[in-house]
């Protein structure tokens, strides 16, 4: 990413304007979104590996 601090040449004409953004905060959103979601299914399967073959699983003996 290029950041300009003139606006005009030497000349003193002006230069094109900056590309905008086009999907900014919208964007950020699904970005976030998507990631919060997947990474949750993804805890959710390694979660229930780990209880399937006993490698974690919750005692009860703590109620005590």
């Amino acid at each position: 990413m290029q950041i300009r601090k003139v606006v005009t040449t030497e000349a003193g004409s002006f230069l094109q304007a900056p590309v905008k953004q086009r999907y900014g905060l919208l964007g950020i959103a699904l970005t976030i979104s998507a990631g919060l979601t997947i990474g949750s299914l993804i805890s959710k399967d390694v979660a229930s590996f780990l209880e399937e073959n006993d490698l974690f699983v919750p005692s009860d003996d703590d109620d005590d």
